[in-house]
């Protein structure tokens, strides 16, 4: 008997050409060859449930997945949080009373809120300041001048007072003796007296100046005594008085107009320091007058003295110009031997 009615395979083995007539499946469910229905998923959310809990058996079952796992709600998960920051904020607020109140006990009523945990001790060792350290004063000690002699000034002598010849800050006297065995000499403020004789064969009575002038690299004490004729060079240096050697070890001395060689002896001023140099004043006509200056270099004592530069420092000038004058006399600086105003002592008449 023929069943001219299709019959459905199963799932599957229906041809991909057919079509899909309407109506299937067929009213009343799958029958035969269908699929059961599958099972409910355990733990899985009831839709229709009000408050959307699962629908499954009490914990403890075999679906109930771990506390806090994926299963847990998100309402359950807010609440352990806000207990958890609850629980944090307290300690916090708790651990700030404490250590408030333990600043406050142990600090003074103006500690700063920085102030340092009573806990811990900081204290610093109190600064000491450096012990000066003893300076010790260096002082020059005064100068004592010459040693004291026997003796002193020569009775009857000419005194006059000078520069400071041995530098111990106190101003000396120069004199001059007369007669036929007349001296130059010097007596100094500490009580030292030396002096040398006056060689020369000029009648005319002696005068004297002393300075201080250059010397070597430094400076040392002259005296220039003016007999007329001449003016014969000491030095004074060193406690004594010396004859000044020229370069062939024969006194130094100075032409005032005699052998023409000069007219007089002066200093000029260099640079602050004194430098003793001959002078020549020279004229043709009596009228006008051509001035020249030689500078005489000395040793550092003063006791040796050689010719230096020569030079003219004035031309055509008449009788009374100063340079003319102070070329015909003997001085040196603003001291002048003899004179109405002598600058040192001249040697007593009568």
């Amino acid at each position: 008997m023929t069943d001219d009615q299709e019959r459905r395979g199963p799932a599957g083995s229906q041809d991909p050409t057919e079509p899909i007539r309407p109506g299937f499946p067929a009213p009343g469910g799958l029958t035969g060859g269908s699929v059961p229905p599958a099972e409910p998923i355990p733990n899985a959310p009831d839709p229709f449930s009000p408050t959307g809990a699962p629908t499954t058996p009490p914990p403890g079952g075999p679906g109930e997945p771990p506390p806090g796992g994926p299963g847990e709600t998100p309402s359950g998960n807010r609440a352990w949080w806000w207990a958890l920051g609850g629980l944090v904020l307290l300690a916090i607020v708790a651990v700030t009373v404490w250590l408030a109140t333990r600043g406050d006990a142990g600090g003074d009523d103006g500690a700063s809120p920085g102030a340092t945990p009573s806990g811990t001790v900081t204290s610093e060792a109190p600064s000491e300041e450096p012990s000066p350290e003893p300076t010790t004063e260096v002082t020059t000690p005064p100068a004592t001048g010459c040693t004291p002699t026997e003796g002193g000034t020569p009775a009857g002598a000419s005194t006059h007072e000078i520069i400071d010849v041995d530098f111990d800050g106190r101003p000396d006297t120069a004199w001059l003796t007369t007669g036929a065995d007349r001296r130059f000499g010097i007596t100094t403020a500490s009580g030292a007296t030396f002096s040398a004789p006056v060689t020369t064969a000029s009648p005319v009575p002696a005068s004297a100046v002393v300075n201080l002038v250059a010397a070597g690299d430094g400076e040392a004490p002259i005296a220039l005594v003016d007999v007329g004729r001449e003016v014969l060079l000491y030095s004074v240096a060193n406690c004594a008085v010396n004859v000044t050697q020229n370069a062939q070890d024969e006194p130094y001395t100075f032409d005032k107009g005699f052998s023409g060689f000069g007219t007089g002896v002066g200093c000029t001023a260099v640079d602050g320091v004194l430098h003793l140099a001959g002078l020549n004043a020279m004229s043709n006509d009596g009228s006008t007058y051509t001035v020249a200056r030689t500078f005489v270099d000395l040793d550092e004592s003063a006791r040796r003295a050689t010719n230096g530069q020569t030079e003219t420092v004035a031309e055509g000038v008449p009788a009374s110009d100063p340079v003319v004058v102070t070329a015909q006399e003997t001085s040196c600086g603003d001291l002048v031997a003899g004179g109405a105003d002598p600058g040192g002592p001249v040697e007593p008449q009568g």
